[in-house]
């Protein structure tokens, strides 16, 4: 396994000295945004990119001269509702996997998408209850919005997977992100399962941190996904003592409230003890995973330098060679 960084950490700075603070950190890949919601202050233009022949050299040739890969290209964001906001997305995620083509790269990460709950509505509407009740005159609406969800997504994801292979993208690496359609291994099945014949171009991007806080355990969904780990994402949480034992884990408050939430975003080791790290890590390369496992750093309990150099320190400790 190689490490990467997801670049969004480093902000509003000129391209090349991001690069620069890259090597700094020893670290030779990086995971870019270039669509969706992200920041994308490095590629802020995919189709830009795709259309100037000279600016796409360019941007590869500063990449090329320090010796940094892009392990992935990231265009995490909501394809699927019906608003102008998806619309803007669904584009910049078609552009990306173009993009990537392009530039060689073979695996995109993005999110898979949350339609609204029935036609009409403009809101994401993410479903977290059991959908056995409650009835009204016969319908059971929880189970009418979920039959919809899917049907949404089978269609939008049926024609981006053929789009993506046509384009190049080998590896579509979607992250199971709570508040999206795909959360965990059973809705990442559901989809592969909507989409059919193409679905051997979806895998998952195993965030372990977005498990941790549903109460998952990251080590048994790694042995559950087995050759469909497709990236890793380097990303601690921890479960807040005393909080989560009076709250539980459904957590609505901003991410800036630290002390009265119920679980953080933390730096790699903060979360998990670096045993942990190392088993998990031994399990993905066991089930076959030998790719990037790319740093996330969004612990805001601590500097952003803290954070990056404590969760560098801890993978590469821990990761699998």
């Amino acid at each position: 396994m190689k490490l990467s960084i997801c670049t969004d950490v480093f902000g509003k700075i000129p391209f090349t000295e991001m690069l620069d603070k890259v090597k700094a950190y020893g670290i030779d890949a990086v995971e870019m945004t270039a669509g969706g919601w992200g920041g994308c202050c490095f590629i802020p233009s995919a189709e830009e990119l795709i259309n100037d022949d000279a600016k796409r050299a360019a941007f590869k040739a500063e990449l090329d001269k320090r010796g940094i890969a892009i392990s992935a290209l990231n265009c995490s964001g909501n394809p699927l509702v019906d608003s102008d906001m998806s619309r803007a997305h669904s584009k910049t995620i078609h552009d990306t996997a173009v993009l990537a083509g392009k530039l060689g790269v073979k695996t995109i990460v993005m999110m898979s998408g949350l339609p609204e709950g029935a036609p009409g509505e403009h809101t994401p509407n993410w479903l977290t209850s059991t959908i056995s009740w409650p009835e009204y005159n016969g319908v059971n609406y929880m189970v009418e919005a979920m039959k919809y969800q899917w049907e949404v997504a089978g269609k939008w994801w049926k024609e981006f997977c053929a789009f993506a292979k046509k384009n190049g993208v080998e590896k579509i690496a979607i992250e199971e992100f709570p508040g999206a359609l795909v959360h965990n291994v059973r809705t990442f099945n559901k989809l592969c399962e909507a989409v059919g014949a193409d679905s051997d171009v979806l895998g998952l991007n195993l965030d372990p941190s977005h498990l941790m806080i549903q109460g998952a355990e990251p080590i048994a969904a790694a042995r559950a996904l087995g050759d469909k780990i497709f990236y890793v994402h380097g990303k601690d949480a921890r479960i807040e003592r005393y909080n989560s034992d009076i709250d539980g884990l459904l957590e609505t408050l901003p991410v800036d409230c630290s002390k009265e939430r119920t679980w953080n975003y933390v730096a790699v080791g903060c979360g998990r003890d670096l045993q942990w790290w190392k088993e998990f890590f031994s399990v993905c390369h066991m089930m076959s995973y030998d790719g990037y496992v790319s740093l996330e750093m969004e612990d805001l309990t601590m500097t952003v330098e803290a954070g990056l150099e404590t969760s560098i320190a801890a993978l590469k400790a821990t990761i699998s060679q």
